[in-house]
């Protein structure tokens, strides 16, 4: 008898029609012989009406009074869910993340699961039961209600499989699979059979909403099983595993708004400078991403980079006060700033990869501001308003669409 852990988002538990309908394909695994973990996420758009009015309420909320907000939109779901799942005679239970003892560090909004304790889920799985849990949430060694942020509950899901030993993962959305790209940008992106853990790392650290990044990599440490999927059809999915290295040289093209660029001007051109910077903005858990320091010039030298758009209220006062005290000319800081990326194994093995990306964008009239790579990707900042049309023009560029004629073997 198989476990599964099946994880259904907030579109899918949206609303009454749609929980009834996450319940019969949960009775539907039972029924094929399965014992089944359920993770869900708030319903539709409750966790942003919450956190709305927790900023209605205020401009700078306690952190840990937003989680104790934001865990009630689960328990929403758990409980409907439970009550489906019984009006079809299917037994079911359902838990909130502390009830099951999901511990967690004390990084309000953002807490990293420390361990699961899965005693009570064994015990109701023995006797039959589909065992409910809310994703997103968990409690901290003080006790306190924590949330593990954006996309929480597929971190949640991915643990509890790694916690459980269950033989799957199922990652069910409203989207049937990882595709090329957004088909809302471009209608005749492809669904993606397969897809690498590394590929859907990449993928999702550069903007692509499909899977949460954190669940991705820990189904890659521990080498659980994921299989993305949607709840609205039978459609086999997307399964996200390892792959060989003879892959076509890109699989995907993604991108993502939610940039602002920053440049510290004239900084000393010394040592130790770039880590007085970074250390600063790292001390107030914020992600740095592309870096370019421009070439020395009488000793001195521009330091520019790119963090969230969220980000920048936050990291600006930091920022300048570093910037001071290392005697730098200024900081400026700009919005508007999109990043568009290409992802693929094959890169490792395919030369030219780059310049034909740069000739596709140049081929637009779109500028590239900055550039960061890595083995299987290539990441450009561009000015936002360009973003569907840089998209539009790699995705046909290295020929991802389900028009174009060409071959793995012809790229």
């Amino acid at each position: 008898m198989s476990l599964i852990v099946q994880k259904y988002g907030g579109s899918s538990v949206a609303d009454v029609k749609k929980i009834k309908r996450v319940a019969r394909r949960i009775k539907k695994t039972v029924k094929e012989g399965n014992r089944v973990v359920v993770v869900v996420s708030a319903p539709g758009d409750t966790t942003d009406r919450l956190l709305e009015s927790a900023y209605q309420i205020s401009a700078h909320p306690s952190e840990r009074e937003v989680d104790m907000l934001l865990a009630t939109g689960e328990q929403i779901s758990i409980s409907l869910l439970t009550m489906a799942l019984h009006s079809l005679g299917c037994p079911a239970i359902s838990f909130t993340g502390p009830q099951v003892r999901i511990l967690t560090d004390a990084a309000h909004t953002r807490a990293r699961i420390i361990s699961i304790d899965t005693k009570r889920i064994e015990e109701e799985l023995k006797k039959g039961r589909v065992v409910v849990v809310a994703g997103f949430q968990g409690i901290s060694q003080e006790e306190d209600i924590t949330t593990l942020g954006r996309g929480g509950s597929d971190t949640t899901a991915v643990a509890l499989a790694v916690s459980l030993k269950a033989d799957s993962c199922e990652i069910y959305t409203d989207v049937e699979g990882v595709y090329t790209t957004d088909p809302g940008i471009v209608p005749s992106a492809k669904r993606l059979k397969e897809i690498s853990y590394d590929e859907m790392l990449e993928l999702s650290s550069l903007g692509a909403k499909v899977i949460q990044l954190r669940s991705v990599e820990l189904a890659k440490r521990y080498n659980v099983r994921l299989h993305v999927r949607s709840s609205l059809s039978n459609k086999e999915g997307t399964m996200i595993t390892e792959k060989g290295l003879e892959a076509p040289e890109v699989c995907g093209v993604t991108y993502d708004k939610n940039q602002a660029k920053i440049t510290i001007q004239s900084v000393p051109d010394r040592p130790g400078i770039a880590s007085a910077i970074f250390t600063e903005i790292a001390k107030r858990n914020i992600n740095v991403d592309m870096i370019i320091q421009s070439a020395s010039l009488k000793g001195l030298t521009d330091v520019s980079f790119t963090i969230v758009e969220a980000d920048l209220e936050k990291a600006l006062p930091a920022i300048k006060e570093v910037a001071k005290r290392i005697e730098a000319k200024g900081v400026a800081a700009s919005k508007g700033v999109a990043k568009v990326s290409i992802v693929g194994v094959g890169m490792r093995s395919h030369p030219g990869v780059a310049a034909r990306m740069f000739s596709c964008l140049a081929k637009e009239g779109i500028n590239i501001e900055m550039i960061s790579t890595s083995e299987i990707k290539i990441s450009c900042a561009i000015d936002e308003k360009y973003t569907q049309k840089a998209v539009k023009a790699l995705h046909r560029g290295f020929r991802l669409g389900m028009n174009d004629k060409s071959t793995d073997s012809e790229r």
